[in-house]
């Protein structure tokens, strides 16, 4: 199945404006584009059902996929607030993803050791972030350490900013709970208790909670740090707690020491792969907690297992547009567990595929992350198909 690249007014527009953000480069002539780095000159790469982000940089993602969503042509699409980050502390970066959320309504962009990336500089002054209204007009939410250098350099954006200071994971997550309960109003009753330890297991939540305001809170395997239980202890003994990950991950004994502070229900899967369709799959009917895909009509986010930080760049796909959860993939093809998964949410038309619903995927890394056959067979068991089986073209 062949690549097809998106062309088109927003296409144009886009890679105009790439092309100031160092995200473009001419070829030299030496060797293939493609071979070279095809993020340089193809940012976006689509089939008909998939749309990829094609970097494996994590900055580089994390400016993509805020230009994919916040085009910052009219203040309908502009950002809130933009969360800033490192790019080296996942933990950290993954309860960050919170506030992407409203009031916020923004990406996370990152920095590293070094200072703020000009492709993050850029952007930032691209969205040009109209000021959280729940949050005192905070245009830049800063999350964990921060070095003199970065503030200096964000200080010279001239934009009102705000720090979530810390550097001991739990901690964060706590204050981060605290800051969202602050701006929105409203201290949500439900949380997700994630591995500090096991970012494969936890991630799946990275998605929910930039969709919706429940938090991630952290846990060791058999410890509950004293933040996270400060954090719990705000619910007043009413918590909704969700435990993402099985025993070996997260023990039985702490899931009984939670339910001192409400309800415990332990979503799990007994690898990476099954854990994060076991989420996409959960539902919980008594407060609409969860994905709960289990019909055809969705959008998925594809990413590898290792891909830690492509993750969390691309959490703002389940805010905006076709809202979708994380699904783990193998670099060169689907693991069984998926592919059964998709073959059960796959759209089937009666009488023409003009019918729908249909499915999308975004797909997160260049091919050396996620290879293009795999893309293609990702588009595969997305196309709509008739529902007496055979040719899904035959509708036609």
């Amino acid at each position: 199945m062949k690549k097809i690249l998106i062309i088109g007014s927003l296409t144009l527009l886009l890679s105009g404006v790439l092309s100031g953000c160092q995200l473009g480069n001419k070829d030299t002539g030496e060797e293939p584009a493609e071979t070279k780095n095809n993020s340089l000159t193809m940012p976006w790469i689509g089939t008909k059902n998939t749309t990829r982000i094609n970097t494996s940089d994590p900055i580089q993602a994390a400016v993509l996929v805020s230009r994919t969503l916040w085009t910052a042509t009219t203040d309908n699409n502009r950002p809130s607030s933009v969360v800033l980050t490192d790019v080296s502390n996942w933990q950290i970066a993954a309860v960050s993803t919170d506030l992407i959320h409203h009031p916020s309504n923004g990406p996370v962009l990152f920095f590293d050791k070094d200072g703020v990336p000009s492709e993050t500089l850029d952007e930032l002054k691209r969205l040009d972030p109209m000021g959280a209204e729940g949050n005192e007009g905070i245009q830049i939410v800063i999350v964990g350490p921060v070095t003199a250098k970065v503030e200096e350099e964000l200080k010279a954006l001239d934009m009102k900013i705000d720090k979530i200071e810390g550097e001991e994971p739990s901690a964060v997550a706590q204050a981060i709970d605290a800051y969202y309960a602050k701006a929105a109003g409203e201290l949500p009753q439900a949380v997700i208790v994630g591995s500090m330890d096991s970012p494969e297991y936890t991630l799946p939540a990275v998605n929910w909670i930039a969709h919706m305001p429940e938090p991630l809170l952290y846990v060791k395997k058999d410890e509950i740090p004293a933040a996270t239980v400060e954090a719990l202890k705000k619910r007043a003994g009413k918590a909704a707690i969700y435990v993402l990950g099985p025993d070996s991950v997260i023990s039985d004994k702490v899931e009984t020491e939670l339910k001192n502070y409400g309800s415990v229900t332990r979503i799990a899967g007994e690898d990476p792969v099954k854990n994060a369709i076991a989420f996409a799959q959960f539902k919980d009917t008594n407060n609409d907690f969860g994905w709960g895909i289990t019909t055809p009509g969705h959008n998925f986010s594809f990413l590898t297992t290792d891909s830690t930080m492509l993750a969390i760049a691309a959490a703002p796909f389940s805010h905006l547009g076709k809202h979708a959860p994380l699904i783990f993939t193998e670099k060169d093809g689907l693991p069984n567990p998926v592919m059964e998964y998709l073959m059960n949410v796959q759209p089937k038309f009666q009488k023409s595929p003009t019918e729908g619903p249909y499915n999308h995927a975004w797909v997160t890394g260049e091919s050396s992350t996620i290879s293009a056959s795999t893309q293609s067979e990702i588009d595969d068991m997305l196309e709509i198909s008739p529902a007496s089986g055979g040719n899904p073209h035959s509708g036609h």
